[in-house]
């Protein structure tokens, strides 16, 4: 019977085991053999009852010294074999050794003594069967050395009571061996089921560490491997690099194509990132947003042209049965310890570069550098006044028309917001309301704001209508759209004359619930107008699920419509578009008249820009009803708007 070594783990569990064993051996070992030797110190020869004594004490003590040292050291299958190994063999010697010493002590003494000897022998032998148990090959050698001798030496003694003693000692023996055995099984199954919870265990650990869909790494492995990463980097001084990626034209091919295919896309995108990638290492976010995670980085110029060759090898076409699909990956860096000392500190730069990326060069990488430092002080700045601001006081409200170009009527106004701050002055709304939604915090400025405009609009003429933009986070819960509700009814504004304005970003969130709050607000009678148009996330497929009244062409498509042929094409279909879908369309951001040409030349009849008026507040929209319209340019300069 020799110690198994097919299991790694049972072995080493079985040294753990042995280890704690071991001293306890020695112990009860060798306070029994200096018994027996002191019982017989007179009767027998010194060499017998002290030198021999002395020598198993020394090499007990040694023994005891070695495993003492390595009680905490947890050691390979490999070392912990060859120790269990060597641990039967010093059974076979120690056994060997104290049984030829038990029986030269026989002949000396009385039957007292000798019956001490018998003593010793059993009960020693049956301490350390017990303390062997973990090494089962182990305890039988000692069990079979030992008692085996003693039985066939005393049931030879023709005495007896040592025969009974004999007799005795091999029925507790046969007794003892059984239940090692049992236990020693029941050791086994333990390790065993260890194992398999431990591997249970990896596997769930992987899988909960695993993407399903790409198989890449996921956010909760990025985290953990980032704080890593970012722990080596702080000890060995060096600078580690992250980018986040975000898929632009994802989402209508998600739209239009359905999951499935939007699925097959991202594999395709996480199989191409992996292979771009050589000492870096990719995560899927969640969505169509990935991190990479470089932890040799070279200067930030390459850095960044490194970045945009990972972009252009997302950017190729790919190839699928249902047709070739096109997108493209803007990507934010930020490296370690350059302007970012934690990791909170790493990812949200590394998202504000990512921000800046889609806003200026999309498809491309923008790296954090200094400026979005500032930047970044200024918002929190913003945000922190926007938290603490008088919103009732500091928010105002002008107005800008919406003229009919048929037959230049002005057909209402629409609301827009300005920040006055004790401490910055005027902000931008670009600026403030970006801040705001980026912080959770729009919803507290649109109540003011909308409650302002109801109160001014109620003093217009009846058939001049009120455009108000309304952020995606009012729409996103029902307590929302219910406080909008109770503003717009507690007014006194006809909500039939109100237009309520949603932008295509609404689309990114809880759709369902969008769908619903718009729903409600139309059930009220406000007309339902989609602003930005043809500059976000919009398919027709959502455009027809929506209650639209109305939709808005963005300027950026205005904007020279005369002289670039594309944007002259792209404001041609959405004309088309508008007609076909039976809804009225506000063509935003007319500044000259050769845009204004232009557009009634396409059929557009609702315009709003500087051509008209810029906004105006409350005291100026009557005097800019009550003027001719070919009093429009000196009326403006008059006041001082042109």
């Amino acid at each position: 019977m020799s110690v198994r070594s097919d299991n790694p783990d049972l072995v080493r569990a079985q040294y753990r085991a042995f280890t704690r064993q071991m001293p306890m051996m020695y112990f009860i070992l060798l306070s029994s053999t200096w018994a027996v030797a002191v019982t017989h110190m007179y009767v027998a020869p010194l060499w017998l009852t002290v030198a021999i004594p002395a020598l198993f004490t020394v090499g007990c003590m040694l023994r005891v010294a070695f495993w003492w040292r390595t009680r905490n050291f947890d050691p390979t299958p490999g070392v912990a074999h060859a120790a269990l190994v060597r641990a039967n063999r010093l059974a076979i010697a120690i056994g060997t050794a104290f049984t030829l010493w038990s029986f030269l002590l026989v002949p000396y003494g009385n039957a007292y003594m000798q019956s001490h000897v018998a003593f010793y022998m059993a009960i020693t032998v049956i301490s350390c069967i017990f303390c062997l148990m973990y090494v089962r090959s182990a305890a039988f050698m000692v069990a079979l050395i030992v008692n085996g001798a003693f039985v066939v030496f005393f049931a030879a003694s023709k005495q007896p009571t040592f025969i009974a003693i004999a007799i005795n000692v091999l029925l507790v023996c046969a007794g003892m061996m059984s239940i090692l055995l049992t236990n020693y099984r029941n050791f086994e199954r333990m390790v065993v089921s260890q194992q398999r919870t431990q591997a249970l265990s990896n596997e769930n650990l992987q899988l909960a560490n695993i993407d399903s869909l790409t198989e890449l790494p996921n956010r909760r492995a990025f985290f953990a491997h980032l704080e890593a990463e970012l722990e080596k980097a702080r000890v060995d001084g060096t600078r580690l690099a992250l980018g986040v990626i975000d898929l632009d034209g994802f989402k209508p091919v998600n739209d239009l194509y359905g999951h499935s295919v939007g699925d097959r896309l991202l594999i395709e995108v996480s199989s191409r990132l992996a292979t771009a990638l050589k000492a870096s290492r990719a995560f899927r976010l969640g969505g169509d947003e990935f991190a990479i995670v470089a932890p040799i980085v070279p200067e930030d110029e390459q850095l960044v042209a490194n970045a945009n060759a990972i972009s252009e090898q997302l950017r190729a076409p790919y190839h699928m049965p249902e047709g070739t699909m096109h997108v493209s990956a803007s990507m934010g860096i930020a490296v370690f310890p350059n302007l970012a000392s934690t990791l909170e500190q790493l990812f949200d730069r590394a998202d504000y570069a990512l921000y800046h990326a889609k806003k200026t060069r999309r498809g491309g990488a923008v790296l954090f550098d200094a400026e979005h430092e500032k930047q970044i002080n200024i918002e929190a700045r913003i945000e922190h006044l926007l938290k603490q601001a008088d919103l009732e006081n500091e928010l105002s409200v002008v107005f800008q028309p919406i003229v009919d170009v048929c037959n230049q009527e002005t057909v209402g106004f629409e609301a827009l917001a300005r920040w006055s701050s004790p401490a910055l002055g005027r902000v931008s709304p670009a600026q403030f309301f970006a801040i705001a939604e980026r912080a959770g915090i729009v919803s507290s400025l649109t109540r003011p704001l909308l409650k302002k405009a109801l109160a001014c609009a109620s003093k217009w003429d009846e058939h001049l209508r009120l455009s108000f933009n309304l952020s995606a986070h009012d729409l996103n819960s029902c307590e929302g759209v219910l406080s909008l509700i109770g503003i717009i009814e507690n007014s006194g504004f006809d909500a039939r004359r109100l237009d309520l304005e949603i932008t295509e970003t609404a689309f990114t969130l809880d759709f369902e619930q969008v769908k619903q709050s718009v729903e409600v607000l139309r059930r009220l009678g406000c007309g339902i107008s989609l602003d930005d148009f043809g500059t976000g996330y919009s398919s027709l497929t959502r455009l027809h699920a929506l209650p639209l009244t109305k939709i808005k062409i963005d300027r950026s498509f205005v904007t020279e419509l005369h002289e670039k042929p594309a944007s002259y094409k792209i404001v041609k279909s959405l004309l088309t578009l508008s007609r076909d879908m039976g809804v009225e369309c506000v063509v935003e951001g007319v500044e000259t008249q050769e845009e204004l040409a232009a557009l009634t030349g396409l059929g557009g009849r609702l315009v709003q820009g500087y051509l008209y008026s810029p906004p105006l507040g409350e005291e100026d929209v009557e005097k800019f009803l009550s003027r001719e319209p070919d009093q429009d340019r000196r009326y403006l300069t008059q006041i001082g708007l042109r």
